[in-house]
């Protein structure tokens, strides 16, 4: 196990990416690292890391920030509950730990949105401290190294890949030795196409061994993918627009929105008109249709929303418009925190 620590170790120190995270012991850059990573490619995550550690260079100045500012500058990355989180978390460390991060492992997990990964992570690369830690990448070049044929959901398998890490970890250099065996999987021990002839463990491998490479990870558990069907309305009166901040726990909390009918399936617009909700919104003003788009699908980890906008006209504002929405100039939208797909939208009005 020993040897196969140093081998990584050997290996990451002439193969690492030049990334920004790795040049620094911060555990506040390290988490922001960390979040950012988790649903986002890398190359996407570098211009987001840089411009999030410009606008909130500590942990003070993020948790001094209102949620929108966070949710503004976090726009396009999308699963905003990361979003959250970090704002949450930081408002904890500031009350609890005077600014100052926990450099303790079972703190760590107690904080919000820090899993046990994310407290690895921080544990290892910014404290030093000898936690193993489990990601995708992780999980794959140990599941071909060890052949361990689990269903990659199954809570048995999760258990014996953590153990493993643990194994082999380098207590000595516990941070690089878990920056190597990610970028292993990253860089190497590809899902697809690994390229196994540059792999340093190759003759350690049991998948490769025994030529059984794309059995690994086992992937025999498939997850329901649900689908969904969002009718935005964009509604002009006087040169104002209507939005709505959501609330609801579901996808795309506390950023703003258009009025949203959403339905079971697919409906045409003369179909639209006769739903309840576009009923109860307009209580019978007039509200003529101008354009319609086609639908935008947006792929999300466990659904699928197919989305369209529709740009409307009203003379008169609906009495539940009034109350139940913010009447703003449509210039002042792009102030407002919104999902990466109204932005794209957005774009496409605004900045044709």
């Amino acid at each position: 196990m020993k040897r196969i620590a140093k081998i990584l170790g050997k290996w990451y120190a002439q193969h690492k990416r030049d990334l920004p995270w790795r040049k620094t012991k911060s555990p506040y850059k390290i988490w922001l690292s960390e979040i950012i990573l988790q649903q986002t490619r890398v190359n996407q995550g570098i211009k987001y890391y840089h411009r999030f550690i410009e606008k909130f260079p500590d942990v003070d100045t993020l948790a001094q920030a209102s949620l929108e500012e966070v949710l503004k500058a976090w726009q396009g990355l999308g699963y905003y509950t990361r979003a959250r989180n970090l704002h949450a978390t930081a408002n904890m460390i500031t009350r609890r730990f005077d600014g100052r991060f926990p450099a303790d492992y079972q703190t760590l997990l107690s904080l919000k949105g820090i899993g046990e990964y994310t407290a690895a992570a921080i544990a290892s690369m910014a404290f030093d401290i000898p936690v193993a830690l489990v990601d995708g990448n992780v999980f794959r070049v140990l599941s071909r190294l060890y052949a361990v044929k689990m269903p990659i959901t199954s809570p048995a398998a999760r258990k014996e890949i953590q153990r493993l890490a643990a194994k082999i970890l380098d207590p000595v250099d516990p941070g690089n030795h878990n920056q190597a065996i990610m970028e292993l999987g990253a860089l190497v021990c590809l899902p697809k196409n690994p390229v196994c002839n540059e792999c340093p463990l190759q003759l350690f491998c049991r998948a490769y061994q025994s030529g059984r490479i794309k059995e690994f990870p086992d992937k025999s558990v498939t997850t329901h993918n649900r689908k969904r069907y969002f009718h935005y309305l964009h509604i002009a009166w006087q040169g104002k627009v209507f939005l709505h901040q959501r609330r609801q726990k579901d996808i795309w909390n506390s950023l703003f929105e258009f009025p949203l009918i959403e339905t079971p399936k697919a409906v045409r617009p003369e179909r639209l008109i006769q739903q309840d909700q576009w009923k109860n919104l307009f209580n019978g003003s007039d509200a003529v249709i101008l354009h319609v788009t086609p639908y935008y699908i947006h792929m999300l980890t466990h659904q699928t929303l197919y989305v369209r906008f529709y740009q409307l006209q009203v003379s008169i504002i609906p009495p539940k418009l009034a109350d139940d929405f913010i009447c703003t100039d449509k210039k002042s939208l792009y102030d407002y925190p919104v999902s990466r797909l109204t932005e794209k939208y957005l774009q496409t009005v605004i900045n044709p």
